[in-house]
C-alpha cells in the first residue's frame, strides 16, 4: 500500500488494493484533495485513524440523463413543499452531514479537519452545496466537488422526509442542463440505485474523468 508523504502525488489507480484503498497518510490540503478527485480518488476514514484514500472498482455513478424520479417524488416536487438553494450555506450543510447518524456506522468520517478543508475548497469555487429549506429551517442538503464536467458527490443529509432527495434531484437536473457527463456516487447504495445510479468499471470512470 502506498504511504503518502509531503509530496503531493498519488500512485496510478491500477495499484489500488482489492478493497479499494490506494494510499494512506498525507494531508487534506486543497492541492492534494483536488489532485485526488481529478485522479478518481477520494478520502474516507474514521476519526482518529490515518487518512485513507480510495478508488473502488467498480464505481457507482449516475449519468444525469438516467436520473429516475418516482411518481410520488414528482408529486412532492410539484407541491413545492421545499425551497432549494445553491451555495447559500455550505458550512451548515457539511456540518449537518457530519452530525447525521448513519445506519451501520458508529461515527462520522467528516472530521473537523475535513470540514475546514472542504470549506476552503468551497471558498475557492471547487466545492458546492445544495440546501433544501422548509420555511426558514434547513431540512436537508447535499455537497460535493465540482470538476466542471463531473460532480463528485460527497454526502447528503435529511431532517425531513424526502428533503435530501429533492435536493439531489434538483442538482442532477441542473447538471443535466449544463451538460455534465456524470455524478460520481463512489460506492453502491440501494438509495442511489433507486435514483438511477449504476456501477461501471473504474477504467471507464477514469476515462470520462479525464475528458475535460
Amino acid at each position: 500500500m502506498f504511504i503518502l508523504d509531503k509530496n503531493i502525488v498519488f500512485p496510478p489507480v491500477s495499484k489500488t488494493s482489492d478493497v479499494g484503498i490506494i494510499a494512506v497518510g498525507g494531508d487534506l490540503s486543497v492541492e492534494r484533495l483536488l489532485l485526488a478527485y481529478k485522479s478518481g480518488i477520494f478520502p474516507w476514514f474514521e476519526k482518529g485513524s490515518p487518512i485513507l484514500w480510495w478508488s473502488p472498482d467498480p464505481r457507482m455513478v449516475l449519468f444525469p440523463e438516467e436520473l429516475k424520479i418516482s411518481r410520488s417524488m414528482r408529486k412532492i416536487m410539484n407541491k413545492e413543499v421545499f425551497t432549494v438553494t445553491l451555495n447559500r450555506n455550505f458550512r451548515a450543510v457539511i456540518q449537518a452531514c457530519a452530525e447525521t447518524g448513519r445506519k451501520g456506522q458508529k461515527g462520522t468520517w467528516i472530521t473537523d479537519d475535513m470540514i475546514a478543508s472542504y470549506c476552503k475548497l468551497h471558498e475557492l469555487g471547487h466545492a458546492i452545496s445544495v440546501e433544501v429549506w422548509q420555511g426558514d429551517t434547513l431540512a436537508g442538503g447535499v455537497y460535493g466537488i465540482d470538476l466542471g464536467h463531473v460532480f463528485c458527490g460527497e454526502s447528503m443529509f435529511t431532517r425531513v422526509s424526502n428533503a435530501s432527495k429533492v435536493g439531489f434531484i434538483t442538482l442532477v437536473e441542473k447538471l443535466k442542463r449544463e451538460k455534465y457527463k456524470l455524478v460520481d456516487c463512489q460506492v453502491y447504495t440501494s438509495h442511489l440505485d433507486s435514483l438511477g445510479a449504476r456501477e461501471i468499471p473504474r477504467e471507464d470512470f477514469i476515462k470520462i474523468l479525464k475528458e475535460s
